[in-house]
């Protein structure tokens, strides 16, 4: 049996979907429709033979143009490959209704996928979640739900935590044992400030940890600024197996919800989460690891699903002190006995020490 997965959002969405992707493979040879947002986990995630890139105009933060050419393009692949089944994974405020339509003019037969707006013919398996008792599970179980629906389980044995494939070695030069402090994120609103991040760090240092900043190519700034002299700047220095192999060596993460606070979980490393309530936490927090979840979550941005903080001091995470995230991390990860601790005070709500 042939079978095609989609999901056509960031890396972070992608490896959320990993464990129903392997279901899927538990009865056939899977392939993944991803966008090049989250193309990157997709080539990441045990069980997928191939993965085909669509960059789609109806989903994403800054959508691609509509593109006949690229529509018939992606028409003429799916059919060319004859697949005998798709199931649509899609976010709990997406339709998967689009893909739906252009994966019935390529042939496929039996489609699946998660849809609160009547899909007509155009699905086989209308699986529901809002409004059922289901509604506020996390995204990898919202997603097992889907395939099950469709008639895909996971494998005995297979304990549905997310996973991936990591081959990349660990850059050379890092301590023995560090944590990651990772201060950016795609959407803003999620993301702790850049001045706390600096001051979790300086915290963390005078606990007697090494950190390490990480962050991708457009956040070299960044990394800079939030490692200062105290911590090792991998701002733009890896790519993502790279930065798996970083967070799989790593002690425990500090990251706000974004897309390696999933790699991290991926690669089975505990997780302080910085969560900024404007998505659910119960979908998208950390899942299948050890975490420590901080950040009010009864904030006035709750459920608002912004981009850019709608409260002016961005207070659901502002409120977060290092004093704070040193505990989370020692929770998760206790520091060797013997290691020298300095005092760790606190100046300010949004994290500072001195």
């Amino acid at each position: 049996m042939r079978l095609l997965a989609a999901r056509l959002d960031n890396d972070g969405d992608v490896l959320l979907t990993g464990p129903a992707v392997r279901a899927l493979a538990a009865a056939g040879t899977v392939d993944v429709l991803a966008s090049p947002a989250g193309a990157g986990a997709a080539r990441l995630l045990p069980g997928v033979a191939d993965v085909l890139v669509f960059d789609p105009p109806w989903s994403g933060f800054s959508p691609a143009a509509v593109d006949p050419a690229a529509v018939e393009d992606l028409v003429a692949r799916v059919r060319a490959r004859g697949y005998d089944e798709a199931v649509l994974f899609t976010s709990f405020h997406q339709s998967p209704l689009p893909l739906a339509l252009l994966l019935r003019l390529a042939g496929v037969p039996r489609i699946s996928a998660t849809s609160e707006d009547y899909p007509g013919s155009l699905l086989d398996v209308r699986h529901r979640r809002e409004g059922t008792a289901r509604a506020d599970v996390g995204e990898a179980v919202a997603a097992l739900d889907l395939a099950a629906a469709a008639g895909f389980a996971l494998p005995a044995g297979d304990d549905g935590r997310l996973r991936v494939l990591t081959t990349a070695p660990v850059p050379e030069g890092l301590p023995d044992s560090y944590v990651v402090v990772h201060p950016g994120a795609s959407v803003p609103a999620r993301a702790p400030l850049p001045q706390q991040a600096a001051g979790i760090v300086e915290a963390l240092v005078r606990a007697g940890r090494a950190v390490v900043v990480t962050g991708g190519p457009g956040e070299r700034e960044l990394t800079a600024a939030v490692a200062g002299s105290r911590a090792v700047d991998l701002g733009g220095r890896t790519d993502l197996p790279g930065l798996a192999a970083v967070l799989a060596a790593a002690d425990a993460v500090v990251v706000g919800n974004t897309g390696p606070a999933h790699l991290a979980a991926a690669v089975g490393t505990p997780v302080v989460s910085l969560f900024a309530p404007v998505v659910p936490a119960q979908r998208w927090g950390p899942h299948g690891v050890p975490h420590v979840l901080l950040g009010d979550q009864g904030a006035p941005c709750r459920g608002t699903r912004a981009r850019e903080c709608p409260v002016p001091g961005h207070p659901c995470l502002a409120g977060v002190g290092a004093r704070e995230v040193v505990a989370a991390v020692e929770a998760l990860a206790p520091a060797v006995p013997g290691t020298v601790v300095e005092e760790v005070r606190e100046s300010a709500p949004a994290g500072g020490t001195s």
